[in-house]
């Protein structure tokens, strides 16, 4: 199995992997003594999930990555159903760890009322690779009433004089919400209330919640499951956004002053995970896939032995009164023989790159009417008259369709391409699509049509090593 892994064409050349099995949520982000440390939902021994581990790598500049050993993995009886997700924070010389201990009793239960236990576990490392101490802190029976058995992925964080931790739930009445615990030693954890709850068609269960505060704008992180899909928004089973708004620390309440907005309008894409590091960015990493895809699309990795793997770290930065999304400038050391064209209105550019792995940087000086760009087997990004931009897939995409975002104007677009995806950046990362695709050897031809003139860069990428 490995060495057929280690020779498949999907695999990714600069995105985090497992060599084989299933890998969702990224968990635990953090920059500790030169490392940053990316943990994540992994199970070893299956494509198609499990019991879960925390999978871990190091590295010392987001691009390099070193394989680390299994961090945690379902050893005792508050966690015997799986590591769930969690978060890290420094404290006193080292890392502090929350997370989720699964737990599904046997029986006739229907495991939302009754049936699982998820239980709040705090771990504490001193080095990011051992484990010093791992206690349950906050047990499922302790939580408040009004809700169902799901309460899970702590996010924990300073604030003041406390720590804060934030928890996901599913009330019983089937509307998501946001908990709020908070502490003075990260051991003791009192229950303040609800940040927040879901109206109706806001989503039945939040998951993974974040919170934090950038330009002077604080800003709620979940990913909400069941939320109401409309025109061009919220098309995936579950998606993942966030909330601008204001945050009341006496309260202990959020109260959102724009509509709830998707991070990315792609089709795998969830649970993304923040942290500040020590340039003072704050950076985002995302399950670059999605639960319960089926009938609709999949992945065909899962026969090779391996699924899914994480996005690329994004930074997140104010722009233009909104939340906007950048690569890491620490990608530009993968760029590798730089071409440069330029594509007009009378005539259509066609490129054929040597490797499935480049960068496209696209511009025009004036926003097109429509245009056409083809990229790899059968992937089309198109824009039209309307001012819709639409994403779309043939049969590499595995069943996936296609996506919509509505624009009023577009003169940018950065497209990073992997063996297997294409995350795709939309007017300085206003706007983000990422997906994974499966298309056949050798299909990295590119071909650009447009209504206007515009110009083109492009560079293969290397694979990072090490």
């Amino acid at each position: 199995m490995q060495d057929l892994n280690l020779t498949d064409q999907w695999r990714q050349s600069y995105h985090i992997m497992p060599e084989q099995g299933w890998l969702n949520d990224p968990n635990g982000l953090i920059q500790f003594d030169d490392y940053y440390h990316i943990y994540y939902q992994y199970v070893p021994e299956s494509a198609t999930g499990g019991k879960t581990h925390w999978g871990h790598k190091r590295s010392k500049d987001l691009l390099h990555f070193e394989d680390c050993p299994i961090f945690m993995s379902p050893d005792f009886e508050f966690d015997r159903d799986g590591v769930y997700s969690g978060s890290a924070i420094e404290y006193q010389g080292k890392i502090h760890y929350f997370y989720t201990g699964n737990v599904k009793l046997k029986g006739d239960y229907d495991y939302i009322y009754s049936g699982r236990e998820q239980n709040t576990v705090h771990v504490v490392s001193p080095d990011g690779l051992t484990i010093e101490s791992r206690s349950v802190v906050i047990p499922h029976q302790a939580y408040p009433a009004g809700f169902t058995d799901h309460i899970r992925d702590p996010k924990v964080f300073a604030h003041d004089d406390r720590f804060i931790m934030l928890l996901g739930g599913r009330r019983a009445d089937h509307h998501g919400s946001i908990l709020l615990y908070q502490s003075k030693n990260l051991e003791d954890w009192q229950y303040m209330g609800e940040v927040l709850t879901a109206e109706d068609q806001m989503g039945y269960m939040w998951e993974c919640p974040d919170f934090f505060s950038l330009a002077q704008q604080d800003i709620l992180v979940f990913s909400p499951q069941g939320i109401q899909e409309q025109d061009y928004q919220f098309n995936n089973r579950h998606v993942a956004g966030y909330l601008i708004g204001s945050m009341d620390w006496q309260g202990n309440k959020f109260t959102p002053q724009r509509a709830f907005k998707e991070f990315d309008r792609g089709f795998d894409f969830y649970a993304p995970h923040t942290f500040q590091d020590a340039k003072g960015r704050r950076i985002l990493i995302a399950w670059f896939g999605l639960g319960d895809i089926k009938p609709e699309y999949t992945n065909p990795t899962i026969a090779r032995g391996w699924q899914h793997c994480l996005t690329m770290p994004r930074e997140l930065y104010w722009s233009r009164d909104n939340l906007c999304q950048r690569p890491l400038p620490e990608y530009q050391q993968l760029r590798q023989k730089q071409g440069q064209a330029d594509f007009t209105a009378e005539q259509s550019l066609s490129i054929d790159l040597e490797q499935a792995a480049f960068e496209l940087i696209l511009t025009w000086p004036t926003s097109p009417q429509s245009f056409e760009i083809r990229l790899r087997q059968d992937t089309f990004l198109t824009y039209d008259e309307k001012g819709i931009l639409c994403l779309k897939h043939g049969p590499s995409g595995y069943g996936r369709n296609y996506r919509l975002i509505q624009l009023g104007a577009i003169n940018q677009l950065q497209i990073f391409s992997d063996a297997s995806s294409l995350e795709i950046f939309i007017n300085d990362g206003l706007y983000t699509m990422s997906t994974r695709i499966y298309p056949q050897k050798d299909q990295n031809k590119i071909s650009i049509q447009s209504s206007v003139d515009g110009s083109i860069q492009y560079w293969q990428l290397g694979q990072k090593e090490g």
